[in-house]
């Protein structure tokens, strides 16, 4: 194999954190490989190495055989590298194309650009609106445009840091034919993935990181989950996963109704047409309700309606208060990425915090309660101090459930619970959610994975061009799949 990338005995630290551990990977020409591990293992930090946007404390980089220093992305795109991130890099004031132009150095001369967006985005398989605002796309679309973006640098190394962490199974399933279709060009591509069975099928080659250690490097085709697993975590192969036991699903006696609405309409956020339809629905407390939709039939606007975050056109809602919301979109609704967790804490529980007295902050307690919060969300940090920027995505994920939680909400809407988590840590958020419902809180949440949808649910609704249709009770992927693509009138 002839190697475009090599890294020799890279480590970093932040602060106390020990991020990579004298790392040493190598990249082919024409391979997809497979960069692997829990939660804050190091896997973006050194992709942000290779970059630009991380200087190592030691080690070398080398690009087709030739040490290189790579103090910034500008440099690293001129060397033929291209990211898509896992947080979201585009300007929400900005149209796709103006975005996709910015990244890739383009002049701008708008209906140029706008032609060579959507000349791109149809060769890629990635469609998206060159006039759309950024700001008024979804997370999967937002996500769409970030690889948009690194496609359009023309590079020959490709990083993809969790691409498919919020894309349909379809939409997945069309990426990593891209993928695959850009490394037989001759190009290489790294990807993360949380995704295990998807790393199995896409990649050539893994390499693991465990607390910044690479712990296994070689070919996919002498791996298996189980062993994954393993060099991810230290536990013995075939180890047993447990998951804590399915609760008893309330009885509409035993529980009232903590969200009901009915004759619904909603309009779509960017403005235009009817997200919903005269909808109906109730959660009852103690229920998990999960939404089962492809992106773009309403489902957004929907679980935004119930956490106060759009105002209805018609029709009837009342929700419960208080109301938990875990956003799709982290660091632009979930937290401020350059403030501390314990500021992020503070301000996304407003009012509502202990520690605000007389209008006034009391920073001791809340630095207390925040270190209780990192201590019982099992978040990797070095201290209430420490700034959201500084943690990993899948502990970003982590803080902004357990803030949420902290509320003890009667109602708790989530989109995405477990985007960009680890299997063990998606559990704990399950987990989590399970515990809440226990409690009394009715729960509403969309997945872009099915099996999810399916799996932590009582019951399962599916939204589909604005209509609300219940999925009958212990119906199968493959009917709960069909109702996603055709509203009940069509059936």
């Amino acid at each position: 194999m002839t190697s475009v990338l090599d890294l020799k005995g890279i480590h970093k630290r932040f602060g106390p954190v020990h991020a990579l551990r004298g790392v040493d990977f190598f990249l082919a020409r024409g391979e997809v490989h497979a960069l692997l591990g829990e939660n804050g293992a190091g896997k973006s930090t050194l992709m942000h190495v290779v970059y630009g946007l991380v200087r190592p404390d030691a080690g070398e980089v080398r690009l087709d055989e030739v040490a290189r220093r790579i103090p910034n992305p500008r440099v690293a795109r001129a060397l033929g590298i291209g990211m898509a991130h896992q947080h979201f890099t585009s300007i929400p004031a900005l149209t796709v194309a103006e975005n996709v132009a910015l990244a890739a150095g383009w002049q701008v001369v708008p209906q140029e650009i706008g032609e060579r967006t959507r000349s791109l985005s149809a060769r890629m398989g990635l469609p998206l609106d060159p006039d759309q605002r950024a700001g008024r796309l979804s997370a999967s679309l937002k996500q769409r445009l970030e690889i948009l973006k690194a496609l359009a640098t023309d590079p020959r190394i490709l990083l993809l840091d969790e691409p498919t962490a919020l894309l349909s199974p379809t939409e997945t399933a069309e990426l990593l034919a891209m993928i695959r279709a850009f490394a037989a060009a001759g190009g290489a591509v790294l990807l993360t993935s949380h995704k295990l069975d998807e790393a199995l099928r896409a990649a050539d080659r893994v390499t693991v990181l465990r607390q910044g250690a690479a712990t296994a490097v070689g070919s996919l085709q002498e791996q298996t989950v189980e062993s994954l697993l393993s060099a991810m975590t230290g536990a013995a192969p075939g180890a047993p996963h447990t998951r804590r036991e399915m609760r008893k699903r309330p009885d509409s006696a035993e529980a009232g109704d903590a969200v009901r609405f009915d004759a619904l309409e909603l309009s779509r956020e960017s403005g235009f047409g009817i997200a919903i339809r005269h909808g109906t629905l109730s959660v009852r407390a103690g229920e998990i309700v999960g939404v089962a939709a492809v992106e773009g039939n309403g489902q957004r606007e929907l679980l935004r309606a119930v956490a106060g975050r759009i105002a209805p056109l018609r029709g009837r809602l009342r929700v419960a208060q208080p109301v938990g919301f875990i956003p799709e979109d982290l660091t632009s609704e979930g937290l401020i990425p350059s403030l501390s967790l314990t500021e992020n804490i503070v301000l996304g529980l407003g009012q509502d915090g202990p520690w605000v007295r007389g209008g006034r902050i009391v920073w001791r307690e809340a630095e207390a309660k925040t270190a209780e919060l990192l201590r019982a969300g099992k978040i990797v940090a070095t201290g209430p101090r420490t700034l959201a920027a500084s943690i990993s995505g899948g502990s970003q994920q982590k803080l902004v459930v357990a803030r949420e939680l902290s509320r003890i909400p009667a109602v708790i809407v989530v989109e995405h619970p477990t985007r960009g988590l680890d299997l063990n840590a998606a559990a704990d958020i399950h987990d989590r959610l399970r515990s809440a419902a226990d409690s009394g809180a009715a729960v509403l949440f969309h997945s872009a994975d099915l099996d999810e949808v399916m799996d932590l649910s009582d019951r399962v609704i599916v939204v589909t061009r604005g209509v609300i249709t219940e999925a009958p009770h212990n119906a199968s992927r493959a009917e709960i799949s069909a109702m996603m693509l055709r509203p009940e009138q069509e059936r």
